[in-house]
């Protein structure tokens, strides 16, 4: 990867990480209520009987009720477990998952191990990112395994990364590895991209 790309990623992303740390705590609640909206009237909207989603980090836009409601009415919602190899497992969450620290200090689910393949099977994908560009980029934390697993698939659902508002951005920088995202989910609304070419 050039220096120059990596460098702006760099810095973007320790732009967004020092601004996700000012939000209150009220912002936050009132951001997972909407962000839970969203993604029902998404799933709902695409007839999604299984996904795959992530557990949210104490910065990130809260998808932990989403995923307690998704289960609730009965879909399926594979969670990552992250890989040394740069891949990612998948277990099914329950109403009682358990919640343990991954590689990189993020919550990850305790269950029965599924292979890099399960998420094959699911009908949408619902990603962490950083920021996403108006062509439908997406920058994530820097790691890769997103684009990874998008990238790898035979037949990719629809992928939609959850963000705040002021993270829908013009443009964010591009190497040739990352993958673009079908749309965005923010606590105010539901975009669809143009994906870049």
């Amino acid at each position: 990867m050039p220096d120059s790309i990596e460098q702006a990623k760099r810095a973007l992303r320790a732009d967004l990480r020092e601004r996700r740390h000012t939000v209150s705590a009220q912002a936050r609640e009132t951001a997972e209520a909407g962000i839970t909206a969203q993604l029902d009237a998404l799933v709902d909207r695409l007839g999604a009987r299984s996904i795959s989603c992530y557990l949210s980090t104490t910065t990130e836009p809260s998808t932990r009720a989403f995923i307690t409601g998704a289960v609730a009415r009965g879909i399926r919602v594979l969670l990552p477990i992250t890989r040394e190899d740069g891949l990612l497992d998948w277990t099914v969450a329950t109403p009682d998952s358990e919640v343990g620290e991954g590689l990189f200090g993020v919550p990850e689910p305790v269950g029965d191990v599924l292979g890099p393949i399960a998420v094959n099977d699911v009908d949408l994908l619902v990603i962490p990112a950083a920021a996403v560009d108006r062509h439908g980029m997406r920058l994530g934390w820097g790691r890769g395994y997103f684009d990874k697993t998008i990238g790898s698939m035979e037949k990719c659902p629809p992928v939609y990364a959850v963000i705040f508002d002021s993270e829908l951005v013009d443009d964010v920088p591009r190497d040739v590895h990352d993958q673009p995202v079908s749309g965005v989910v923010t606590p105010t609304r539901t975009v669809s991209l143009d994906a870049a070419s």
